[in-house]
């Protein structure tokens, strides 16, 4: 049985703590080499390598964090997640989003709940959803789906959907165009449908509690414009929610697709939430490839040594630079356009899952918990905010992501190389500037250099390496919950501004601030 531990009362965290204060902290300017470059590498799913070379982290840090892995049990705890034990302490609930991607092979125990295995039943919705997806694209009544919802149901499925869109229209697997609502302010639908035939468009309405003010309220605006057009919403709309909603088995859709309780918002892409959009625009075939790399990376996490298993080095490198190095940022950096709404999607599955301040049991913690992430597409990155990344005052850890081969494949030849050759060179350049800096006379052209990265490449963007690059972060975030000893899988910190939200509009706030500020605003 898995014992489950604050991280500064673990041996193997005062052990760094003491290294650093002895030592001070590994130089990695100096000791960047070729060979340091070629070990300082860990094979991922689906063709991926994660590179840690430009890392802050020697030979001897290393052992002391395969020591805290091992302390603090991270992977038999994973497994315990899978074979369906209760790990979302706050809520008492299963976490199971892994075993979405099962796809019949189950890295755990069969995960059986009051009588219902449940792989089976996500197996089933699988099921279900790619059939109407088939149904859809051979009748040719619609062309274009809208999701129609905020978070979880939005970031995770937009940013899937960005990354596959050149692969799919290259490689012909276009089935429709999608779209995506979220915002409650009603210029953010307004301006989607303004763009659409709306007698060719189906939406897909996700809320699984079927109460979230925010995608009822879009769903209300959505439907006012199908009226005013002449057209039945039942007939344009399917829902996609838990079976105990208000939105579960209406005959006011056209269908209804189901996920439950054990499927956490921003884990939800690889359920009903991102699977019937992107069966929608890309076919079946493509959401099961994206499940199959998942599937695959979730099952390289199982492996104990800590230098064969990406995401929970990933992890333990990201702990050691936020609770002994004291950095309290992260920027990811994808040098590939797919990707660009990718780091807005890990801002909620990261800081969503680890800002928290308190334990598993809810006592207070006395060190940091997730940090701060942000990013943005190379090399538009490099024009923004990269200044202060490279002279600020802090240093802010690098998570870079890259691809031998862009996806559309269509490219220019100017000065001497094409452009994905000059986005790899820029790539490959930044991390060696990062980390060595540049000694100028000149203090404004001086760089210090020291600013530790991470490197994940791999041939190409595809269904299938996407699944595992998402089910990589997905498993760091885990594995670094374990290591602090949090709750990963819970967001109370969402619900307060809700209540408040609903007190407002209600005209009964009891703080004659909020009034104020409500009145301010015209409410």
């Amino acid at each position: 049985m898995a014992t489950f531990t604050d991280l500064d009362k673990t041996e193997s965290f005062k052990a760094l703590v003491a290294l650093k204060k002895a030592s001070g902290s590994f130089d990695f300017r100096y000791a960047l080499t070729a060979e340091r470059v070629k070990a300082y590498r860990i094979p991922m799913a689906e063709g991926l390598t994660y590179s840690f070379a430009a890392k802050a982290v020697s030979d001897e840090t290393l052992a002391l964090l395969q020591k805290l892995a091992d302390e603090q049990q991270a992977v038999q705890k994973y497994k315990m997640l899978l074979d369906g034990e209760v790990m979302n302490t706050g809520e008492k609930r299963l976490v199971l989003h892994q075993l979405l991607r099962a796809c019949g092979s189950p890295l755990g125990k069969a995960v059986v709940h009051e009588g219902r295995n449940i792989g089976d039943f996500y197996a089933a919705e699988l099921d279900r959803f790619c059939a109407f997806a088939d149904r859809v694209h051979a009748e040719k009544r619609f062309d274009s789906v809208v999701q129609i919802g905020i978070g979880g149901s939005d970031l995770g499925p937009r940013a899937l959907y960005l990354a596959l869109e050149n692969w799919a229209d290259k490689s012909g697997e276009r089935r429709m165009k999608a779209s995506f609502i979220s915002n409650v302010d009603p210029d953010d639908g307004a301006q989607v449908l303004s763009k659409l035939d709306l007698a060719r468009t189906v939406f897909v309405l996700v809320s699984k509690s079927g109460t979230t003010q925010e995608t009822l309220a879009n769903e209300l605006f959505v439907k006012a414009k199908l009226r005013a057009a002449g057209l039945n919403p039942a007939e344009h709309i399917v829902a996609v929610t838990s079976e105990t909603s208000p939105l579960a088995h209406n005959p006011a859709y056209l269908d209804s697709f189901y996920f439950d309780d054990f499927i956490g918002g921003r884990y939800s892409s690889s359920s009903a939430v991102g699977g019937v959009v992107l069966s929608l625009a890309y076919g079946p075939k493509t959401f099961r490839d994206f499940l199959s790399g998942a599937h695959a990376a979730d099952a390289s996490a199982l492996k104990t040594d800590i230098r064969k298993n990406a995401s929970l080095m990933d992890a333990l490198i990201g702990v050691y630079e936020r609770n002994v190095l004291g950095f309290p940022y992260t920027a990811v950096l994808p040098y590939s356009q797919a990707l660009s709404r990718f780091p807005a999607h890990l801002q909620q599955l990261d800081m969503e899952s680890n800002g928290k301040h308190v334990n598993r049991d809810g006592s207070r913690l006395f060190y940091s918990t997730g940090p701060v992430i942000f990013g943005e597409p190379g090399t538009n990155g490099q024009h923004s905010f990269f200044q202060l990344l490279h002279q600020g005052s802090d240093i802010v850890p690098l998570q870079f992501v890259g691809f031998a081969e862009s996806q559309r494949k269509d490219d220019v030849e100017v000065d001497g190389s094409s452009s994905q050759t000059k986005l790899k060179a820029n790539l490959a350049a930044q991390i060696v500037a990062f980390a060595k800096g540049k000694e100028d006379e000149n203090p404004n052209k001086n760089f210090l250099g020291g600013r530790p990265s991470s490197l994940i490449y791999g041939k190409g963007l595809t269904p299938s390496s996407l699944g595992a690059l998402l089910a990589h972060f997905e498993n760091k975030v885990m594995f670094q919950g374990f290591l602090w000893n949090i709750n990963s899988f819970d967001q109370e910190g969402v619900q307060l501004g809700k209540v408040l939200a609903k007190k407002v509009l209600e005209g009964e706030t009891g703080d004659p601030a909020l009034d104020e500020y409500a009145k301010m605003l015209e409410i």
